[in-house]
C-alpha cells in the first residue's frame, strides 16, 4: 500500500489502477479542467495543473513507484533522474497530436531535464506605413536596427575563457522545481515550475566565472544597418522578410526573422486602389460637362499631367465613368504590364441665383437649351397636389420608422375568447 495517495486521489482512481486506467481518468479530468473548457476560472486552471502533474508522476513506473515508496518525498528531483515523461508525447498519444491548441502545461519540460530550446528563433512582425505614391513609384527606406547577438568574446556561454557552466544547484539540472502546496484534508498537490536559479537552462554559471563582457548574460546588442526596398507595384498587406535578422538566443541555432507589413495609409489623395485599377474624381463646369473641353484633368502619382479632349457639344454626365487604358497600378516585377485608370465625372453646378438681373442671357440660354420635359398626363378628376421640395442627404433615407405597437388583448375572460380548432358549422 502507498504510503501517500494524494496523486490517485486527484485522478479519482485507486493505488491499484493500471496503466490504461490512468491514462483514462487523467483524460477525463484534464478535458473536464482545461482552461480553453473554463475560461477565467482559476480554480479549474490549478486543478488542470495539479492532474496534469500528477499523471506525469504516475505515467512513469520510476516516479511511481518512488512515490509510492517514500511519498512526496520521493519526488524531490535529485540526480536520480526523477523527471516525468514528456507531456508532449503524452497527449500526442491520447489526442493525436501535441498540446496544439490546447492551452499548455507552463513550467513542463523534457523527460526530466532542463527545458528544450526552440530550433528557431521568433518571429517579428513590424506595420510600415506606406503611401499610394510609394507602392506606385517604388522607394527605399533605411532603418539602424539594434538587436540581441551571441557574445563574440565567450561565444555565448555566458562563461569566460577556460570555464563553463556548471549544474544549477537549486534543480540539480533538471532546469525546473518540485512545489508542494496543502490542498486541506490532508491532501497534497504538487506541481513542477521553471526554476528561477538558472530560467530553465539546467547549468548556471558562477558570478567569479562569469563573461567581462556580456556579465553572464550570454548576449550583447548590436547595431546592424537594414534597407527596405519598396517594389513598384507591391500591394497593400504584403510582406517583406528579414531572414535570420531578429535577436539570437543561447542555445537557439537559428534567429528568427524580422517582418515588414506594409499597410496602405489614408493619405488623402485623389486616387482609390482595387487590385491594379485605380479611380479618381475630376469636376467640370456646367459649361464643360455640356459643350466639350481640353484641359489637364488631374496629375498623376508619378507627377505626369493628364489631358483629355472632349470634342465641341460632347456632353458628359454627372457621375459618368471613362477609363485610360494602362493608366493604373504596376504589376511586380513587370515594367510592362499596368492596370487602368478610372475617372468619374462630377459636374459642379452654378449656385441659386446665378442669372438674376440677366434677363437676356437667361432667354438666350432658353432657347438653346433643350425644353423641359412635359407633364405626366392627367385625367380630368385626378386630383394634384403642389409640393414643395427642401435639401437631403441619401444618408437620411429611411429614417422615418413604423412604431412598433403590440396588439390589444380584447378578451378580457378567456371564457370568452374565440377556441382554435372548434369552428361552428
Amino acid at each position: 500500500m502507498p504510503v501517500d495517495t494524494a496523486l490517485y486521489d486527484l485522478l479519482g482512481v485507486s493505488p491499484e489502477a493500471t496503466d490504461a486506467e490512468l491514462k483514462k481518468a487523467y483524460r477525463k479530468q484534464s478535458l473536464a479542467n482545461h482552461p480553453d473548457k473554463n475560461p477565467g476560472d482559476e480554480a479549474a486552471s490549478a486543478r488542470f495543473q495539479e492532474i496534469s502533474s500528477a499523471y506525469e508522476t504516475l505515467a512513469d513506473p520510476d516516479t511511481r513507484a518512488a512515490y509510492d515508496r517514500y511519498g512526496s518525498e520521493g519526488m524531490s528531483g535529485g540526480p536520480g533522474g526523477m523527471g516525468g515523461p514528456d507531456m508532449d508525447d503524452i497527449f500526442a498519444q491520447m489526442f493525436g497530436g501535441g498540446m496544439g491548441g490546447m492551452g499548455g502545461m507552463p513550467g513542463m519540460g523534457g523527460r526530466g531535464g532542463p527545458r528544450r530550446k526552440p530550433k528557431r528563433g521568433q518571429d517579428s512582425v513590424i506595420d510600415y506605413d506606406v503611401s499610394l505614391q510609394d507602392l506606385y513609384l517604388g522607394r527605399t527606406a533605411h532603418f539602424n536596427l539594434s538587436k540581441q547577438v551571441l557574445c563574440p568574446t565567450c561565444s555565448g556561454s555566458g562563461a569566460k575563457q577556460g570555464t563553463k557552466a556548471k549544474q544549477c544547484v537549486k534543480c540539480q539540472g533538471q532546469g525546473r522545481c518540485l512545489q508542494m502546496r496543502s490542498m486541506g484534508n490532508g491532501m497534497v498537490a504538487q506541481s513542477y515550475a521553471t526554476c528561477d536559479e538558472c530560467q530553465g537552462e539546467g547549468e548556471k554559471v558562477r558570478d567569479k566565472d562569469r563573461c567581462k563582457r556580456c556579465k553572464g548574460a550570454k548576449t550583447v546588442k548590436d547595431k546592424n544597418k537594414l534597407e527596405l526596398r519598396i517594389e513598384r507595384g507591391m500591394t497593400d498587406g504584403q510582406t517583406i522578410v528579414f531572414k535570420g535578422e531578429n535577436d539570437q538566443e543561447p542555445g537557439v541555432p537559428q534567429a528568427g526573422d524580422i517582418i515588414f507589413k506594409l499597410v496602405l495609409r489614408n493619405d488623402n489623395t485623389n486616387f482609390t486602389i482595387k487590385g491594379l485599377d485605380l479611380m479618381a474624381t475630376v469636376h467640370l463646369t456646367l459649361r464643360e460637362s455640356l459643350m466639350g473641353f481640353s484641359r489637364t484633368v488631374l496629375v498623376h502619382l508619378d507627377g505626369r499631367h493628364l489631358s483629355v479632349n472632349k470634342s465641341h457639344g460632347e456632353v458628359t454626365r454627372p457621375g459618368s465613368l471613362e477609363r485610360i487604358i494602362g493608366e493604373g497600378m504596376p504589376r511586380e516585377r513587370d515594367m510592362g504590364e499596368r492596370g487602368d485608370l478610372y475617372i468619374k465625372w462630377e459636374v459642379d453646378f452654378p449656385q441659386d441665383g446665378w442669372l438674376e438681373g440677366r434677363d437676356d442671357a437667361s432667354r438666350s440660354l432658353s432657347s438653346l437649351l433643350p425644353p423641359p420635359r412635359a407633364s405626366i398626363p392627367e385625367e380630368d378628376d385626378t386630383e394634384v397636389t403642389e409640393s414643395h421640395t427642401q435639401a437631403a442627404r441619401e444618408a437620411e433615407f429611411g429614417r422615418n420608422q413604423p412604431k412598433q405597437t403590440q396588439q390589444e388583448d380584447f378578451w378580457e375572460d378567456e371564457t370568452e375568447a374565440p377556441q382554435a380548432g372548434c369552428a361552428q358549422a
